[in-house]
């Protein structure tokens, strides 16, 4: 005879097989938001590619330029990441820097050496003021490696001087200060002129001219800055972190590296957004980030920012 309790417990069972037996529904997983330290990496023919991929696509270059828009989570956790990937691959590597110049290499080559500390480093060095938070990831790779770092730059003072005087300014400069920037600028009217004049809109075409020989002053610097130490150091790979209009399309750095040394192979990894593109024909890898906040929206007040940047030029000590 079956007990009240017995009944009670096959049901209990029963009802237990049939809640196994019954599968719950499947829950939709949504992908994870982006955020600005996202980002991913394609070819020029727009092939997805890791980052594991690029560097064992890049491991034979002689110089990697790697652009970026300062400040930009995205850009310099990749740029870091990248740096690693590519000493795994080849340990012969040395850093290449826009952010110091080539008047302060003997303060990074003293931090490096353990001379002087960080504080002191970038104060003599005069690290950008994002130092802390972007490049710091790189200069502590690069010296916990014993890697060299190329203050490759030439300085704010001198490139301010020829933008006010134009490339005839450099006549003026010290023997010492002279050896500061690239020996000859390239001041023909190429595909990275033309995009420069085209960013111009002040309608002032010899302001325009002295403007571009102080941008063309910075990547011939830093193109002669990587192919003399390549002269000295054969063998070794560079890679270059400069501002994206310095990288992009091989017009700036990268076609005056060409011209002083047509030997070396140079490639591009260039940040993207949805509205911030390459042309199809542009060689370079792209990496797809998030775009930054819109800087004004109030158009007084950017003109307001933008004379107090401008007054600099005021108090600005150039040689008469």
């Amino acid at each position: 005879m079956v007990t009240i309790m017995e009944k009670w417990l096959s049901l209990g069972i029963a009802g237990l097989l049939m809640g196994c037996a019954t599968q719950p529904a499947t829950t939709q997983i949504k992908p994870l938001p982006q955020t600005f330290y996202d980002y991913s990496i394609t070819t020029s023919q727009r092939k997805v590619i890791s980052m594991d991929e690029l560097a064992f696509a890049l491991k034979d270059a002689d110089i990697v330029l790697v652009g970026e828009w300062h400040g930009h989570p995205g850009t310099h956790l990749m740029q870091a990441q990248l740096f690693a990937q590519l000493y795994r691959l080849n340990p012969a590597m040395a850093l290449s820097m826009e952010q110091f110049t080539r008047d302060k290499q003997h303060i990074v080559n003293q931090y490096l050496a353990g001379e002087i500390g960080e504080k002191t480093l970038k104060r003599e060095g005069k690290a950008w003021s994002n130092y802390d938070s972007d490049y710091r990831p790189l200069v502590e790779f690069a010296r916990q490696n014993q890697l060299d770092v190329i203050a490759a730059n030439a300085p704010k003072s001198v490139v301010r001087c020829i933008s006010k005087h134009g490339a005839e300014y450099l006549d003026r400069l010290p023997e010492i200060e002279r050896k500061w920037v690239a020996e000859s600028l390239t001041l023909t009217d190429d595909a990275y002129h033309q995009k420069f004049t085209a960013s111009m809109h002040h309608g002032d075409e010899a302001k325009t001219q002295r403007q571009f020989a102080a941008q063309t002053a910075w990547d011939d610097t830093m193109a002669e800055s990587m192919v003399n130490y390549l002269a000295l150091q054969p063998g070794k790979q560079i890679i270059h972190i400069a501002g994206r209009f310095h990288v992009a399309e091989g017009l700036g750095t990268a076609s005056r590296i060409q011209a002083r040394n047509p030997d070396l192979e140079v490639i591009m990894v260039t940040p993207i957004t949805d509205s911030s593109v390459l042309p199809e024909s542009a060689p370079d890898y792209r990496v797809q980030v998030m775009p930054l906040p819109t800087n004004y929206v109030d158009r007084d007040k950017m003109m307001a920012d933008m004379g107090r940047i401008h007054s600099r030029y005021t108090t600005l000590k150039c040689y008469e």
